[in-house]
């Protein structure tokens, strides 16, 4: 089970993928959340798809 891609991704994972810290992880996620929202979705506050996390980072975009 451990294989299965998440479907959100926390701010404690966020900030360890990344380096940075953890209400700065916060403070991306608000970002990410707000470009979300603007589209029409709903979001959950302190969590963020996982594949639109990688889509604005990595620059990937998965099927």
């Amino acid at each position: 089970m451990e294989n299965v891609m998440k479907m959100y991704i926390t701010a404690d994972e966020v900030a360890e993928l990344l380096g940075v810290s953890r209400g700065y992880a916060y403070k991306l996620i608000r970002g990410l959340n707000k470009e979300l929202s603007a589209k029409g979705f709903r979001v959950i506050s302190g969590k963020v798809p996982t594949k639109y996390f990688q889509e604005k980072f990595y620059g990937m975009v998965l099927a």
